[in-house]
């Protein structure tokens, strides 16, 4: 068994509190054609470095069939930058166009086996994973951008088309593990900060 999501995989389910005071599920997408569940945090550089260019991907397709959450599963004992406050606050500071939701018992990360922050997971309408990987092939600094994967995909989806490359590796950081669990990434999963 893979240890991430493999393509045609159904989304797994999630309970998750939201900056905007809310806790979502999977269930509570069930009207949208298409759902974006992405892993990300507040502290990692190829984050902070690609949030921009992620916004203009979500304004480009939230009209289009498009819902998008973005999920911090990184511990705050780990890396304190990351927890539910501070995400608060970055929320008020950059209204992003997405949810931000925190997946604290990091329960979400585990079934969806992220990998890296970020790491982007697009679901079909019956919820079957159809691309996971990479947003940008230069996500720490987008100006040096040339391939932005998850826009592909998504135009390509919204157009009825098959997604031509559904798997790229997500470049980033590690999800920050709490306690033990810290052991538990695969070897190959290095942390790159």
């Amino acid at each position: 068994m893979a240890y991430t999501l493999e393509i045609g995989s159904a989304a797994p389910d999630f309970e998750v509190k939201a900056t905007d005071g809310r806790a979502y599920r999977l269930s509570d997408f069930a009207d949208t054609p298409y759902l974006v569940v992405f892993f990300t945090c507040n502290h990692c550089p190829y984050v902070t470095g690609s949030d921009e260019v992620t916004r203009l991907t979500v304004d480009r397709f939230k009209d289009k069939g498009f819902a998008f959450i973005g999920i911090n599963s990184n511990s705050e004992n780990t890396h304190p930058a990351d927890s539910f406050d501070h995400m608060v606050r970055r929320m008020e500071t950059h209204v992003f166009p997405w949810i931000y939701a925190r997946d604290k018992s990091q329960d979400a990360a585990r079934a969806y086996g992220a990998l890296k922050t970020p790491h982007f997971y697009v679901f079909d309408g019956l919820r079957r994973l159809v691309y996971t990987g990479r947003g940008v092939d230069s996500p720490r600094d987008s100006s040096r951008m040339s391939v932005n994967d998850l826009e592909r995909a998504l135009e390509e989806i919204a157009t009825g088309r098959q997604v031509s490359k559904p798997v790229t590796n997500p470049i980033g950081c590690n999800i920050k593990w709490e306690g033990q669990d810290a052991h538990w990434m695969p070897p190959e999963a290095c942390d790159l900060v």
